[in-house]
Parts: structure tokens; C-alpha cells; sequence
């Protein structure tokens, strides 16, 4: 019982302390009150802390790269280390009776009032005394919050000893780090925190000023003191170690957070633009899914399109179904619905059971087979399409290869493999048109899959037996084709169409557009893909419709002719493109006499572009006097994933237009729909595309984000839900549910309904009566500082700037590039031929200005390429991902440009400034302590990569050797050419080993060598210093350790002879092995002008050899010893030795050989220094390690002939050749004069690797050399390759 009641008096003693502290911490009272009365604050209040992006700016004086408090809490560290450092440990007390008072002083920290010492320690004692009255009283509490922390104990120390709680515990042991309290209670549980408990007495935000050191040693107190716990309770010094560890650990300060040592200041120093407050928000209400008209029933409607197909080709076997035009515009072939009919159930019986064998067919239901037609073959590739649907084999339309290189191409292939398609339909025309090899085998295109090519003609189909019919089953979920879809990056997707969504979309087509059987409609769009095969191929065999296809190669030489197949066949429906309805205004000059009086609908695809409405309204006042009804303009919107997704339908006669909307471009790119009332400039006007089809609901959701529904006034992605939209892209889950699986959310966040959408990628709005209006697509957005513009609308603006002087047919094309994280605007035009310099500067000029005063964007790139040099899409368009790429690439080569920076990169990095506290050191601290490696480059693995038979067994190039001189004694290794480039000697496997046998030998029996000697060879380059490397290592009983060095020159011996002595000296070399010429050269007069010729070492001779076999070749214990030194001259005339192991050696051969891609029947050309470096590791050992056949070129041999190692790529047609830097400046200023002797020279595609690395400048300038005299062929390519050994 005594001892309960003096742990709680001890508690209570405790809190009272703390009450204390709080009430008198020797600050500003006004700060107390204001901490005490501190709340936490709301979410709104401390998101901008928070957001990086958001952080306030002290106007540029100081940059906020670090934050405040890190400086702070390092100076907070160091004080506290500093008062770790000088704590003396508490001397051991007596116990004495809980209730015997200690003097105030001795309890309580100073009082910094005005008042005298007397009256502050009576207050002081006062309130004490109140506090533990007060405190008495709650006592059980107090215990029972005390044994709810002690449980909690290990865990609450753990948390405060990382730094990571903010409790006081950790702050009041601080406190009263040098505070003498006598108090003689019995003392707690030290490893237990009382958090919770001071959490309630004071903030925990509250900051104990450095300057607050407590000195309350009473003065009668001697030398009595006590030890203070966490909590401030005093102890007796005679405690245990851990006690006293957690202690120091609780009085450590907090540790700031890892991500504090290190500031990535790369978006910090990058202006990031603020959102305008002015700029205009939706204000509507959220708007609600829009049905559209129910789809109807109708008694005839077949079960599935291949029924429809059997019905008209069995009961109207002549009606005609497809017309086909020659180039001239007039019909070539008409094919009627028997006729289609025959010949599809013809192919379909071939495809199943043709082309392979009965019990291994090629092709199975449910494969995927391609079809590659071409523009100008509407008849064969309906019959390939429908004999597809009828074998149940999933067609996927493509266009027809023309050059291995074609724009998207590889795209195309990828998306071949990934449908696993193995078999391509064509016609025999088109097969012989395709590119193909030397062989006469088609051409493996670049990315494609092996394809089987199979002609679908008729003369090579099979006729199918009368007892086989094919399986005509009620449309389902299963796939009918795949239409291919480019999205903006250029990657190609296939969206794959069920069988019921192909009959349903027919139907509605039908129904918006009121199809009657017998009709003829002309079509000028593409047959294989969008609305051209929608209406042309599907519709028009579900409706017994007669189809005149125009093919696009007729519109380039009569533009006219689809109104005059409109005049001819008294056509009721028409389907164009506004460049259609352009180019026939341009040649109505040509032929007045055309009556359009009988179109009831002309069908505006490309009405989704709000730039279309201009040439509607042009094409209708030009062809209204020929009679065309203005009620007969019909735009539609169209995307492949939700096919047909408005369509405008045909008014009555007389019947007032639909309205027209002028919106404000400045309120499109915040994404508001706002009326034009200032600049009427600045406005687009858009007109409807109808409404939404039969069956179909359609909803605006946020482009970004999650699927939010937009407000009415606001523009969103359209999104379609309806049964005649596509179902995936095939192969590509992830992107399918984010496309075909959309369900919307309102602005809480909750699902609107369970019915899923199909985003259509287009942007626009639904405005009054229901009627639908697209501002852009999705993959023509730019989004600028936060500003979202459509690259129709500044393509739109380029060409009404006086174009026809200077763009070359109006080819412009817009994207954009990430610079300083955010987008910027580049405008790509073809230039006219005839188009003046000066002219083409002031077209560029005014675009800049009419895109800033217009869309109010800066503009950052505006070239101007070469006529017809853009990549271009199968019907003539430009191919925006492939001109993007090759702009970021370099590859444009335009003949104007105009950078305008300045006007769109406004976030420009701010200036540095140094920093009190924190400087570089700390940001290299911080990357050491994040675990960042600091300029540091690693490689691959050598030990994974490679391990074979050859580098398990043979850990010496000696053994290396042995081995290929018994597996493949005849391989040449080395090819050694003079001066006229002619081979003067080779070496094979067994003629190198058995030379570096016989040196072996003599230098057994005359050198009268030791173990560890070493040997200089003194040779010039060939095949006699490559034996002796192998020879100094094959040496029986001892290992000698070559010394390659070069030979002085003749006629000048005073320069080079001291270089030798001084390598010779330096090495301590026993051995010189030379040629006799040498040796008499060391030995002359002039050489003794030169150095002291009697002092050099035992010259041998090795001309003249005995043919005498070394008796054992000397294996060395572990590979770690010595194998050669490798001397080196600098240009300063210093000497720098390396010692090579046998390990290096095999390490640098292995990478060497896995990096440059070296094996048996590859050949290289060597144009080095072959004494040291990689020179010497290139010309004498990677031939050995790794098998290939290197061609040594003498660098001095460039001196006679400079057209040396140019030719020698050029005949041997090398790959890779290894030069110097001087090889590289000999040749570029050599052969400067000399270009049109080079001219006649065929170089393949070339890989050069320089040793020296200062000298990029010479490298890019030697690259650029050649390409630009048009050195190379077309399929050459030069390669800069720069390793750094």
C-alpha cells in the first residue's frame, strides 16, 4: 500500500511539473496563450503546404528547394548532441519520504517576470500546491492511463527513438536533461510513455526555444542530485544499461524524414503555371445520359448479315450490288448479289478445307486471317470479306505494303503478330505488285509476321460440293472482324466487332438513314474500315442496295466524278469527306450540266471536324442551283470503337435548318462552352452532327480522370453505350476496360447506373433538342499550360493565312513535344517548290501571330519541309505520329524553320541561390544517404552472360589457343595488309600455336630465364609478335611476362632509342627479343650516340627458329598472376606501366567480345596502335579468345596511302572496324580533296569505335562527312559508337 501510494503521489508530482512548464516556459505569454489555444488546422488551410506545385514563393529572394525547418532541426541536432556530450552522470541519493516538501527552486524552472525571486518562488510554491490538489483527486485516472502506457511501452519507444512521434516525453527529458529535482518517490516503469496523458496538458506542436536550459540545482543541495527519466520523473543513478540506452535514446532529437536530406529540385526550380482566377468554370447542372430514338423491329430484318447475303444472292442473283470505276472514272465491273454470292460461298469452302490437309487444316473457325486489297479492288475484297464471314475466319482489313519503310508499317506488323495471324488474302494483280527479293519471294516487311499469301481469283478457288453449305447461325458475341485504329503515339490497335454489334449497327444505320431496297448510294470513302465499309460493304447487302465505290486514285485525276456517277445513276445517297465536296468545287469549271436534284442524303463523314461546316456551306451555295436541297446535308460523327455515333437525319423540304452554335475559342480551351460576343475572330462556329443513333444512349464525361459526368455547359468525351459499338481492342485488356467498360460517376463519385459506355474519343457537347456537337478528338488535344486546344482548329488557322503561296496543298500538320514539363506546339507544312525564301519567312511570320491572337498559345516550332517529304497514310494524309517522330529524332531536314521558344516556355528554371544553412554537400549527402550512386555506370554481368564450354575449360588464352589449334586448326585469325592493301601474311589456329611453340622453345634453351622475368618484345606489327605474346606464356616450368614495346625508328634513333632504354629500364627486363635487323639496329653506332648499347640485356634473335616442340606448356596455379605489362607514353613524355593478370585478360576479351558481338565468322578491321591499350588487346588476344578474324591495317601505312582503311571496309564490306583518333583526322582532312575518287565506292552499314574520348567533335564531324557528299547507298548507314576502356 506504501508503495502504490508514493507511485502515485510520484505521478501526480509529475503532471504538476508539467502543468507548470506549460504555464511558464520562460516565453512570451502571449505565445502561450496562442499555443495553448491552437487547433489543428482544417484540410483547405494546409493543402497548399502540401502541394509541391503550390508552395508559396517569397517574391524569388529565396529558392525553396529546401524547406525551412530542415535547417532548424540539424541546428536543434547539434544542440542536443552537444548537451548528450557534457551530461555528466547523476550521483547516487538517499530515499527519502514522499511527503517531505523540496525547496521550489530546486522543482520548478526560473520565472522570467519582473517580479522579485521571493515572490516568484511563493507563487511558484502556490500553484504547485493547487496542482497537486487538483491532481489528488483524478488519481485513478491517472493509474489507470499509467498501466494502459506501460503496456504499450516497447512500441512507444521504438516510435519515439525513430523520430517518427511527436509526444512530449521526448522534449520534457530535454527539459530536465540538466535539472536536479529532489524527490524521493518510488520510481515507474521507465520504458513507459505517457503520451497520451501529456498530450491533453499541452500541444504537442508546442517548440522548447534553444535557449530554455533549466538551472534548478537548489544552492544548499551540495553534491546530492538525481537521474531524470523520460517523463521527468528523478531516479537513482543505479540503474541498469538498457535504462540508461533508452534514456539517451528519448533524449535524442527527432530525426528529420529521409526524404528531407535529398531535394530532387528538378520540378521545384521549374515554374509551374498557376490556373487563372478569371478563367470561365461550367456553371450548369450535371447533365443526364441522352437516349435516342428506339430501335425498331422490322418483319424482314435476317438473323444475321450472311443471311441477308444468301436470301438476295439465291432469290436477286442479277440485281447489281457493287460497281467498280476504272481510273478513268467510268464503271469498269459490276458485281451482282448471285455473282457474290457464288463466289464468297467459293471461298469460304477453299479456306476450310484447301489449304491443308483434312486432318491438319491451315485455317480453323475463329482464326484471324488479313486482307490486303488494294484502294481500286472494291469487288475482290468484298468477296474475300463475306467468303471471311461465311467460313467464320475473323478478317482484319489492312492496307497494301508498297516499300519496307512505309509510314506505321511496324505498327501494322505488331498488330499482325498479335492477332496471330498467318495467312494474308490478295489479289494476283496485287501480289505481283508487292515489293519482293532477288529470288522473287515477297519481302519480309519490317516488323511483320512470316505471312502464307493466298490469291483469292477465281480460277484458283475450288467449287464447293452442292451437299456443302456453310453455317448460317443467328448473330452473336463472336468476333465478325477487326477493324485497325492508329491512336496518337502512333501505335496501332485492333477493335474487334462482334457479329450481333455488325447486324445491329446495320440496322440502325438503316433506320437514321431510312434505306429503301433498290436504292444506289456512291461511295467515295475508304471500303476497308469506318463508314465506307459500314455503309458500302455491310448496309448495302442488308438492304439490297446498289454501291458505285470511287476510288481514291480517281479523285486525283477527276474530282468531279462522284457528282457525275450522282447525275448518271440518279444515286439517293452520297458518301464524302469535306476534301471531297472542296476538290469538286474546285473543278465544277470543268462540267455544268450535273443534276444532284435526286440526293435525298449526302452524308458528310468527316462532320466530327468543326472546321467541316465551312465547306458544306461553300459546297451547297455552289451546287444549290444544280439542285441540291440544303436539307440533304447530312454530317455524322464516326470513330472506330463506337462506330457511328450521330447522325444528322434528312429534313423535310422546306423544313428551317438546324441552329448553329459560335462558341468562344477562349472558353473551348478551359473546356466551357461560352457564346462569342467580343472577337468575332477568336470564334468557331460548329454546326450539329444529329442525333444520337437508334438504340443508343450517349453521355459527356471528363476527359481526364475518372469518368465524371460533365455539366451541360461544359465539354466532355462523348461516350456511346449501345449494342453496335465495338466490344475490345484484341489482345489488350488493360486499354479495353478503359475504353469499352466506362461506367459513369456523378460528381460525389458514385456509379450513374450499371450500364457500361464506350468512350468514342471525340470532345463535344450535347446541345438543345438533343442535337449533338463535336469540337475535336481526342487525339488531336493539346494541352498547353493547362489550356486545352485542337489541332484541327490551329491547322484551320495556318491555312487561312494566304497558304496557297506557300504550303504545298495544304499538307500542315500539328502535334506536340514535352519541354519543361508541359507541351508545346510544333507546326509542320510542305513548302512549295516555287515557293521563295523571303516569302516563306513572312507566311511564317503571320501564322505566329494569327495562332497567338486567335487560340492565344505560343507556338514553339514552325518548320517547313520539302514537298511530299512528310511520312504519308495510305489515302495521302500525313502521318502525324511518324512526323513527330522524325522531328524529335532530327529527321525532318526542313529548308525554313522558325524557333520560337520565348513565347510558349515561360517556366524557365529560376537562378540558384546559396543557401544559409544548406548547400551542395548536403544534396551530395542526401543522394549518399537515399542510397544514390553518384556518376557511376554499370554493365552487364560477365559472369551470367556467357558459359560455355570455353570458359569453363579454359581460363588461359594459352589453353584458348591449344583448343582451336586442335578443333580448327585452318580458321584464320589474323590478316596482316601493306600499304597497297594487299595481304602480305595470315596466321591460322595451329600456324600461331606452333610458332609460339618454337619461341617458347628457344627461350628455354638460350635465354636461361627465371620464373616472373620479363621479356621485351621488340617487333614491328605481324604475325611474329603475335607468336611471341603466346610464347612468353607457353614457356616451360617458369611464366615470363611479355613487354611489347615499339621499335625505334631508323632514321631517327635520337628520338625514339631513349623511349625503348627507358621502358626496358623500368621494366627490369632479363630478355629482348628482337628481329636481326633490330638487333644490328640496338647495337650501331647511331644507337650508341643514343644510349649505352653495352648495357642492354640478352638480345635473341628469332628469325631463324628451330623446328623443335616445347616439351610442356607452363599452367600457371590460379589466374590471378601476372600475364603481361602494359606500358603507355603520354603525350607529356610520362611513362605509366599496368599490370594485366590472366583474369583481366579473359575479363577484357569477354566483354569486348559480348559488347561488339564477335564469333567465328565475323571479320573486323583493326587500324590501331597495336603496343599498348586496346590497340594491343585488339590485335593480339581477342582474335584468340573469341574466334573472329581481325584484318590488321599498320596505322603507319596510312602515311603512303590514305585510301587504305576506307577501302578495306569498302572491299572486306566490315561491319565494325576499331580506329584511333589520328586514323579519324588523317582520313577527314586527307581525303577532303578527293571526294569524287570516293564517290565510286560502296560502303555497308559501318560501326566505327574510337578509343579516344575527347574528341566527340572530330567523331560527329567524321560521321556527318560522308553522308554528306553521298558517300553511302541508300541502305547504308553510318553508327557512332564511342567505348570509354
Amino acid at each position: 500500500m506504501l508503495c502504490k501510494s508514493r507511485w502515485l503521489c510520484g505521478l501526480v508530482f509529475f503532471k504538476s511539473l508539467k502543468e507548470l512548464w506549460i504555464r511558464f516556459p520562460g516565453v512570451d505569454p502571449a505565445l502561450q496563450k496562442e499555443s495553448r489555444n491552437q487547433t489543428p488546422a482544417p484540410a483547405a488551410t494546409s493543402a497548399p503546404s502540401s502541394s509541391k506545385y503550390h508552395r508559396a514563393r517569397s517574391g524569388g529572394a529565396r529558392d525553396e528547394r529546401y524547406r525551412s525547418d530542415i535547417h532548424t532541426e540539424a541546428v536543434q541536432a547539434a544542440l542536443a548532441k552537444h548537451k548528450e556530450q557534457k551530461m555528466a552522470l547523476p550521483m547516487p541519493t538517499k530515499r527519502r519520504s514522499t511527503f517531505v516538501q523540496s525547496p521550489a527552486d530546486a522543482c520548478t524552472p526560473p520565472d522570467t517576470s519582473s517580479a522579485s525571486e521571493d515572490e516568484g518562488s511563493l507563487r511558484r510554491q502556490a500553484a504547485l500546491s493547487a496542482a497537486l490538489h487538483q491532481s489528488l483527486q483524478n488519481a485513478e485516472s491517472w493509474i489507470n492511463r499509467s498501466i494502459q502506457g506501460s503496456s504499450t511501452s516497447s512500441s512507444a519507444s521504438s516510435t519515439l527513438s525513430h523520430g517518427e512521434g511527436k509526444g512530449t516525453s521526448g522534449t520534457l527529458a530535454d527539459v530536465f536533461a540538466n535539472t536536479r529535482i529532489e524527490n524521493f518517490s518510488i520510481p515507474p516503469d521507465v520504458t513507459a510513455t505517457t503520451s497520451s496523458s501529456s498530450s491533453s496538458a499541452r500541444p504537442a506542436t508546442i517548440d522548447i526555444p534553444p535557449s530554455g536550459i533549466v538551472k534548478g540545482t537548489h544552492k544548499g543541495s551540495s553534491r546530492s542530485s538525481l537521474m531524470d527519466t523520460a517523463d521527468g520523473v528523478p531516479v537513482s543513478s543505479r540503474v541498469s544499461t538498457k535504462i540508461q540506452q533508452l534514456l539517451n535514446t528519448l533524449k535524442r532529437p527527432k530525426r528529420p524524414p529521409l526524404k528531407e536530406f535529398f531535394v530532387d529540385d528538378f520540378e521545384e526550380i521549374v515554374e509551374v503555371p498557376q490556373p487563372d482566377p478569371n478563367q470561365p468554370k461550367p456553371e450548369g447542372r450535371q447533365m443526364t445520359p441522352v437516349k435516342g430514338e428506339p430501335l425498331g423491329v422490322v418483319c424482314n430484318w435476317p438473323p444475321a448479315l450472311e443471311a441477308a447475303l444468301q436470301r438476295w444472292g439465291t432469290t436477286q442473283a442479277k440485281c447489281p450490288c457493287l460497281t467498280a470505276l476504272d481510273v478513268t472514272g467510268k464503271p469498269v465491273y459490276t458485281l451482282t448479289y448471285g455473282k457474290l454470292w457464288s463466289r464468297s460461298l467459293k471461298l469460304a469452302y477453299t479456306l476450310l478445307n484447301k489449304l491443308g490437309t483434312k486432318n491438319e487444316p491451315v485455317l480453323k473457325p475463329g482464326d484471324r486471317v488479313a486482307l490486303v486489297f488494294p484502294n481500286n479492288d472494291p469487288v475482290m475484297f468484298m468477296v474475300a470479306f463475306y467468303g471471311c464471314l461465311l467460313a467464320e475466319v475473323i478478317p482484319v482489313p489492312i492496307e497494301v505494303p508498297l516499300t519496307r519503310k512505309d509510314a506505321g508499317g511496324q505498327q501494322i506488323g505488331f498488330l499482325l503478330g498479335s492477332c496471330g495471324i498467318t495467312l494474308a488474302l490478295t489479289t494476283e494483280v496485287c501480289l505481283k505488285g508487292l515489293p519482293k527479293t532477288q529470288n522473287g519471294e515477297i519481302v519480309q516487311f519490317k516488323g511483320w509476321p512470316r505471312l502464307k499469301w493466298v490469291v483469292t481469283d477465281s480460277k484458283y478457288l475450288s467449287k464447293s460440293p452442292k451437299d456443302w453449305q456453310p453455317n448460317i447461325s443467328t448473330a452473336g458475341t463472336e468476333p465478325a472482324y477487326i477493324e485497325y485504329k492508329t491512336s496518337k503515339e502512333g501505335s496501332v490497335m485492333g477493335v474487334t466487332v462482334s457479329r450481333i454489334a455488325m447486324l445491329s449497327h446495320c440496322q440502325a444505320l438503316s433506320q437514321a438513314c431510312n434505306y429503301s431496297e433498290g436504292e444506289t448510294i456512291v461511295n467515295v470513302l475508304d471500303f476497308k474500315k469506318d463508314a465506307g465499309l459500314w455503309h458500302g460493304m455491310l448496309t448495302n447487302v442488308m438492304n439490297k442496295l446498289h454501291t458505285l465505290s470511287v476510288p481514291y486514285s480517281v479523285m486525283k485525276t477527276c474530282p468531279l466524278s462522284w457528282v457525275q456517277r450522282v447525275h448518271t445513276h440518279k444515286a439517293k445517297v452520297a458518301l464524302v469527306k469535306c476534301r471531297d465536296l472542296h476538290w469538286a468545287m474546285m473543278a465544277h469549271r470543268d462540267q455544268r450540266d450535273v443534276s444532284l436534284s435526286s440526293l435525298r442524303m449526302l452524308i458528310v463523314t468527316d462532320g466530327a471536324n468543326p472546321w467541316s461546316v465551312s465547306s458544306c456551306d461553300a459546297f451547297l451555295s455552289l451546287f444549290q442551283s444544280h439542285g441540291l436541297k440544303p436539307e440533304a446535308i447530312c454530317p455524322c460523327a464516326t470513330s472506330p470503337e463506337a462506330m457511328t455515333v450521330a447522325i444528322r437525319r434528312p429534313g423535310m423540304p422546306g423544313a428551317p435548318l438546324p441552329g448553329r452554335a459560335i462558341l468562344s475559342m477562349s472558353g473551348l480551351s478551359y473546356g466551357v462552352i461560352r457564346v462569342n460576343t467580343e472577337d468575332k475572330n477568336s470564334a468557331l462556329t460548329v454546326q450539329d452532327v444529329g442525333h444520337v443513333m437508334p438504340g443508343g444512349m450517349m453521355c459527356i464525361v471528363k476527359p481526364d480522370g475518372s469518368p465524371q459526368l460533365c455539366k451541360t455547359d461544359e465539354i466532355g468525351e462523348i461516350c456511346v453505350s449501345s449494342r453496335t459499338g465495338g466490344m475490345l481492342y484484341y489482345g489488350l485488356t488493360g486499354v479495353t476496360k478503359n475504353t469499352f467498360e466506362v461506367i459513369p460517376v456523378n460528381s460525389a463519385g458514385s456509379p450513374v447506373g450499371d450500364v457500361p459506355f464506350v468512350r468514342s474519343g471525340l470532345l463535344g457537347f450535347v446541345g438543345p433538342g438533343s442535337l449533338v456537337f463535336v469540337v475535336g478528338k481526342i487525339d488531336g488535344l493539346l494541352t498547353v499550360s493547362g489550356r486545352r486546344h485542337n489541332a484541327d482548329d490551329i491547322v484551320a488557322t495556318g491555312l487561312a493565312v494566304e497558304s496557297i503561296k506557300t504550303v504545298y496543298r495544304g499538307r500542315i500538320a500539328v502535334f506536340s513535344v514535352s519541354v519543361f514539363y508541359d507541351e508545346r506546339i510544333v507546326v509542320v507544312a510542305e513548302q512549295r517548290p516555287d515557293a521563295s525564301e523571303e516569302d516563306s519567312f513572312q507566311w511564317m511570320s503571320r501564322v505566329l501571330q494569327a495562332i497567338d491572337s486567335i487560340h492565344q498559345v505560343g507556338v514553339y516550332c514552325l518548320a517547313l519541309v520539302p514537298a511530299n517529304s512528310l511520312p504519308k497514310t495510305p489515302l495521302g494524309g500525313i502521318h502525324i505520329s511518324q512526323t513527330k517522330q522524325h522531328f524529335l529524332e532530327g529527321s525532318l531536314h526542313p529548308c525554313n524553320i522558325l524557333m520560337c521558344p520565348h513565347t510558349c516556355v515561360t517556366n524557365l528554371p529560376k537562378p540558384r541561390q546559396k543557401q544559409p544553412g544548406v548547400g551542395p554537400a548536403s544534396v551530395m549527402v542526401g543522394n549518399l544517404v537515399a542510397g544514390k550512386r553518384i556518376a557511376q555506370a554499370a554493365g552487364r554481368d560477365l559472369g551470367q552472360i556467357e558459359d560455355n564450354d570455353l570458359v569453363r575449360k579454359h581460363q588461359f588464352l594459352t589453353e584458348v589457343l591449344q583448343w582451336r589449334a586442335q578443333a580448327t586448326p585452318d580458321h584464320v585469325l589474323f590478316l596482316l595488309l601493306n600499304a597497297k592493301g594487299t595481304p602480305v601474311c595470315t596466321a591460322t589456329c595451329l600456324q600461331l600455336h606452333k610458332r609460339a611453340e618454337r619461341i617458347a622453345s628457344v627461350l628455354y634453351d638460350k635465354g636461361h630465364l627465371n620464373a616472373g622475368d620479363n621479356v621485351v618484345l621488340l617487333y614491328p606489327p605481324g604475325k611474329v609478335m603475335l607468336a611471341l605474346i603466346f610464347a612468353c606464356i607457353q614457356a616451360v616450368v617458369c611464366w615470363l611476362h611479355s613487354v611489347t614495346v615499339r621499335p625505334p625508328h631508323a632514321q631517327n634513333l635520337t628520338a625514339t632509342l631513349p623511349t625503348v632504354r627507358m621502358i626496358v629500364d623500368v621494366s627490369k627486363a632479363a630478355c629482348i627479343l628482337t628481329t636481326q635487323t633490330l638487333m644490328r639496329l640496338l647495337k650501331s653506332r647511331e644507337a650508341a650516340a643514343a644510349v649505352d648499347v653495352k648495357t642492354w640485356p640478352t638480345i635473341i634473335d628469332t628469325d631463324d627458329l628451330p623446328r623443335k616442340r616445347l616439351p610442356q606448356i607452363y599452367k600457371p596455379p590460379t589466374p590471378e598472376m601476372l600475364a603481361y605489362l602494359d606500358f603507355s607514353v603520354s603525350t607529356t613524355g610520362m611513362l605509366t606501366g599496368v599490370k594485366m593478370s590472366h583474369s583481366a585478360v579473359n575479363a577484357l576479351c569477354r566483354a569486348i567480345k559480348l559488347q561488339c558481338e564477335l564469333y567465328s565468322s565475323r571479320q573486323i578491321a583493326i587500324c590501331l596502335d597495336p603496343y599498348c591499350g586496346l590497340g594491343f588487346t585488339l590485335w593480339c588476344l581477342c582474335s584468340v579468345y573469341s574466334g573472329h578474324q581481325s584484318i590488321l591495317i599498320p596505322p603507319m601505312e596510312l602515311e603512303s596511302n590514305l585510301f587504305l582503311w576506307l577501302s578495306t571496309v569498302s572491299q572486306y564490306k566490315i561491319r565494325d572496324t576499331f580506329c584511333s583518333y589520328s586514323v579519324m583526322e588523317l582520313c577527314t582532312k586527307g581525303l577532303g580533296n578527293q571526294i569524287e575518287v570516293l564517290k565510286v565506292r560502296t560502303f555497308s552499314p559501318l560501326n566505327f569505335c574510337t578509343t579516344n574520348s575527347t574528341k566527340c567533335s572530330e567523331i560527329l564531324y567524321f560521321a556527318r562527312y560522308p553522308q554528306s557528299h553521298r558517300l553511302l547507298c541508300s541502305s547504308a548507314k553510318l553508327v557512332v559508337l564511342s567505348i570509354f576502356l
